[in-house]
């Protein structure tokens, strides 16, 4: 099924309502979009292709969008394969349409088009380049590590419209209203930190080359068309610099039997009593870890509770710490909680996987559990309330 986001563009994407593991790890309930545009004009351009799960749908929304016309250019803003896989397929169906991308994704494209180059089928573009169709004129702009070297965005000048590839995109399904973006923002930032978010500075990097611009649509490869633009921006922009949303602590923990869930919901209760407004918990047995992870980066504050296990760390906790460094986890306070009935080991293992990030400040000392709490970890709860509470009110 094809939607008009204007009378000249197309929406030909697809829902991949199958889908369970976004990139094989993100898990997506409710399926995937995989967003494709046609812009009709004088001469007629296809923006991107979808994953090949999804090819023959596409191809069938591709020919309905056409209506019997013939395409010129084939824009590919990103390769990932999610949205390149058909590349092939579709320059195969039309052997006089063209390719445009950036110069860096014509010298990648072999490696995800069967060794194919078209040589003589590309146009290479960069910062200012533009493509003129009849009315629509699209501005080319680069956007190395957004999340990939080879990542361009365009701008029709005409319709004012962003095609803004994996940026601005969000985890689920579009269905039939492409302009539904109701919660957006929840599983865009969980979509942002977990895709994008190691590349703060590329983003920054972007909406700078972007300032000025009158965008009036976001069309994203993932996600709703979104026709209200400055939220979005501006929260790529917070996000983007690595900003806390609130001023407040969130709390993950990794529990066994109960005892170190037990001390991380003490913590939360005693935080409230004490006046902070904002306290989140996660169960990271429970929960996959990119919730927390767009979680941890929301809030300006964290304390980590985690129980000691084979003389390390409890493994929900262990890939939490480390997705979260690979994300480039920084700016913030870090308090911890660890259990362990014998041998406490969680608290220097946890240390030490904070340690390697950047900027982030251990609140000394950790609190230890032995199995279950006592009077005297009440106390060192609340002192370690109290050391958090000093860090969010100066």
């Amino acid at each position: 099924m094809i939607t008009n986001v204007t009378p000249s563009i197309i929406y030909a994407g697809v829902d991949d309502t199958a889908l369970d593991l976004f990139e094989s790890q993100y898990p997506t309930p409710d399926g995937m979009a995989y967003n494709s545009y046609v812009i009709i004009d004088k001469e007629i351009a296809i923006l991107d292709t979808v994953d090949s799960r999804m090819a023959g749908q596409w191809l069938d929304n591709i020919e309905e969008a056409l209506a019997g016309r013939v395409p010129d250019y084939l824009i590919v803003h990103h390769l990932e394969p999610d949205h390149s896989s058909e590349i092939t397929t579709i320059m195969r169906r039309f052997p006089e349409m063209k390719i445009v991308a950036s110069k860096a994704a014509l010298r990648m494209l072999p490696g995800f088009c069967d060794g194919e180059t078209y040589e003589n089928r590309s146009i290479g573009v960069g910062d200012g380049s533009t493509l003129n169709l009849g009315e629509h004129t699209l501005r080319f702009i680069t956007a190395p590590m957004v999340h990939w070297p080879e990542v361009i965005v365009s701008v029709d000048e005409k319709e004012k419209i962003l095609f803004s590839s994996d940026a601005f995109g969000r985890f689920d399904t579009v269905g039939p209203d492409i302009f539904n973006a109701d919660d957006w923002a929840d599983s865009a930032r969980r979509y942002y930190y977990n895709i994008i978010g190691k590349y703060g500075p590329q983003v920054q990097s972007l909406l700078k080359k972007l300032a000025g611009t009158d965008i009036s649509i976001i069309c994203p490869l993932h996600g709703p068309v979104l026709t209200e633009t400055a939220t979005p921006i501006n929260l790529y922009d917070k996000w983007s610099k690595y900003e806390y949303e609130l001023n407040g602590v969130f709390i993950p923990y990794g529990s066994i039997y109960g005892g170190t869930a037990r001390a991380a919901m003490e913590l939360a209760k005693i935080l409230l009593d004490k006046g902070v407004k904002d306290v989140g918990t996660l169960d990271l047995t429970r929960t996959p870890a990119f919730h927390a992870v767009a979680e941890a980066f929301r809030y300006r504050a964290m304390v980590v509770a985690g129980a000691s296990y084979d003389a390390d760390l409890f493994p929900p906790v262990y890939d939490f710490l480390h997705k979260l460094g690979l994300k480039n986890y920084n700016n913030r306070t870090v308090g911890l909680i660890e259990n362990g009935s014998w041998a406490p080991t969680a608290a220097r293992v946890m240390k030490g996987q904070l340690t390697a990030m950047r900027s982030v400040n251990i609140i000394e000392p950790a609190v230890t559990i032995k199995s279950r709490m006592t009077a005297a970890d009440l106390q060192a709860l609340n002192q370690l309330a109290d050391a958090i509470i000093n860090q969010l009110t100066n």
